[in-house]
């Protein structure tokens, strides 16, 4: 049986959650009613991005499968501040797990102003900073520059005590020194990896296939991209650490949690078996009970270190 665990101190069944963006709850609730309420897959629901205007997304085609995984340009599409918190928390303020919502801005007080809108809501246990975009002000992606990830905590981080995730981009060409600037102004934790950018082109025109000529790579062909990352970042800081990438079985779960991940997200997994997370949570305990020792969490002594 998986144990509970706490992060940030927020109580949670069991250490699997899901990724930002990776499995719509409300649309489950429509198709599986009461049954998903009462088997919900995750021990936290973590929100698709929220931006401050109402976004259609990239136009299509917006997926492309590679070998091991997906690739996606979905560009986002949400309802905006205002019509998510009017139609879409209220829906999931009825989820039985705490929620945490995924925040996206492309200027600092754009992410203020969603960070300050939902710092007030006691329906939100917790926000994820996705820091992936580019800053117009400055044309650097956010999350790619520990100048900018600094700047961004100093102007939200006095804006709530909820507890304040910052989501690293992969493409940058340090990650753990973007993870220690974010802590070092504040951040109450970090999950990573995103997607990997990557690029696929019609077999018949040889142009980019993509409506929005690039996308995110996911899947297990990034599992161990991502467990490097997740090694090197948790040399780095001692803040709670939310590992994903490429996440199918509790094995792969295990691996995060045993190089140090406090808990571990389900991504594209989840759209090939909407009930990976419960399968992932229950094979993650099975492992736990039968290894010498604790699956190592958060605690700096049981992580492995560089």
């Amino acid at each position: 049986m998986t144990s509970a665990v706490e992060f940030c101190g927020i109580e949670l069944a069991h250490p699997i959650i899901n990724a930002s963006g990776t499995f719509d709850a409300i649309a489950a609730r429509r198709a599986f009613g009461d049954e998903l309420v009462a088997r919900f897959p995750f021990s936290a629901f973590v929100s698709k991005t929220v931006t401050l205007r109402p976004r259609q997304g990239n136009p299509p085609p917006r997926l492309w499968e590679v070998p091991a995984g997906l690739m996606n340009s979905i560009g986002l599409p949400n309802k905006g501040l205002e019509g998510y918190l009017a139609r879409d928390l209220p829906e999931l303020a009825r989820l039985p797990v705490p929620l945490i919502v995924n925040v996206m801005g492309f200027s600092r007080d754009e992410v203020a102003q969603l960070v300050s809108a939902f710092a007030a809501r006691d329906e939100v246990a917790a926000l994820e900073l996705n820091v992936s975009c580019p800053n117009v002000e400055t044309g650097l992606v956010m999350g790619a520059d520990p100048g900018e990830v600094s700047r961004l905590m100093q102007a939200v981080r006095p804006l709530t005590d909820k507890p304040l995730i910052v989501k690293l981009t992969p493409n940058a060409s340090d990650v753990p020194a973007v993870a220690r600037a974010a802590v070092e102004e504040g951040a109450s934790a970090l999950s990573l990896i995103n997607t990997l950018r990557g690029m696929a082109l019609d077999p018949v025109t040889g142009r980019p296939w993509l409506g929005g000529t690039t996308g995110g790579v996911s899947g297990p062909a990034v599992r161990t991209i991502a467990l490097a990352q997740v090694h090197s970042v948790c040399a780095a800081v001692e803040v709670p650490i939310i590992a994903m990438g490429g996440v199918q079985r509790g094995r792969d779960a295990w691996e995060f949690l045993q190089a140090g991940a406090t808990l571990v997200a389900v991504g594209t997994e989840s759209f090939r078996d909407p009930a990976a997370g419960v399968r992932i949570a229950a094979e993650v305990g099975d492992l736990t009970s039968v290894r010498a020792g604790p699956v190592r969490g958060s605690s700096p002594a049981g992580r492995w270190r560089e």
